[in-house]
């Protein structure tokens, strides 16, 4: 009983910690975009507020989804998955924060599509996972339909494509290695979401023979297997 009143609490107290850091978020796009209209010295471009915007609706979706998100039933033990978790979240916020630069018109409209298409396929993609939405290492429910049938980390892979589109307006060798260390975090998250799950759920070794980890087999030869 004790053992499950501190899990309950220790997800209480991770769920608030999580509004919070992501409402943070949300603020500031809200108050980029006020900027945008504000500013009497430039029109508002479609490319300055569509990814503003796009970003704004999935850090407010991801809180949505935060607070309706349905008990674990099990979590991955240790401080590590914890530590990689917050790591893997919280570096995009460090990338948006180094100055953006002037990386030329072609480069700017590749890059912001990137973050456009990015945060709209990540949205699509919490949106379909749910309320088994997670940030850290935990089992909640398992889904294997829709993104997750092409293959098993769809989120993350969505994300690091918004990820990338960042560090092209802010290129930077420092934007480069935070995009980097970020993925390798992300790599590390999988890794621990997925030896939860095998844990939890008997069907998820055959879910995850059948399913390509991050690049959809229509790339076979570029395909991180299952591992």
């Amino acid at each position: 009983m004790v053992s499950a009143r501190a899990s309950q609490t220790a997800d209480f107290i991770g769920r608030v910690i999580m509004v919070i850091y992501f409402a943070f978020l949300a603020t500031i796009q809200t108050m980029g975009i006020i900027h945008l209209f504000r500013d009497d010295t430039a029109a508002v471009r479609f490319f300055d507020l569509a990814p503003r915007l796009a970003n704004l609706s999935f850090v407010l979706l991801v809180i949505a989804m935060t607070v309706a998100r349905i008990k674990p039933v099990r979590s991955a033990e240790g401080l590590e998955p914890r530590f990689s978790a917050l790591i893997g979240t919280c570096l995009a916020g460090v990338l948006t924060a180094l100055p953006l630069t002037d990386v030329g018109p072609a480069m700017e409209i590749t890059a912001l599509s990137m973050v456009i298409v990015g945060w709209m396929l990540s949205a699509y993609v919490l949106i379909w996972l749910g309320r088994a939405f997670s940030i850290m290492a935990q089992a909640r429910r398992l889904v294997t339909t829709g993104p997750y049938a092409i293959v098993r980390h769809p989120l993350y892979l969505c994300e690091e494509i918004a990820m990338i589109g960042i560090a092209l307006t802010h290129w930077s060798p420092e934007a480069a290695l935070i995009v980097c260390v970020q993925w390798l975090f992300q790599l590390r998250r999988m890794t621990n979401e997925e030896n939860v799950l095998r844990a939890t759920f008997p069907e998820y070794a055959a879910y995850a023979a059948r399913t390509p980890k991050v690049i959809p087999r229509l790339f076979p030869r570029f395909s991180l297997g299952h591992a």
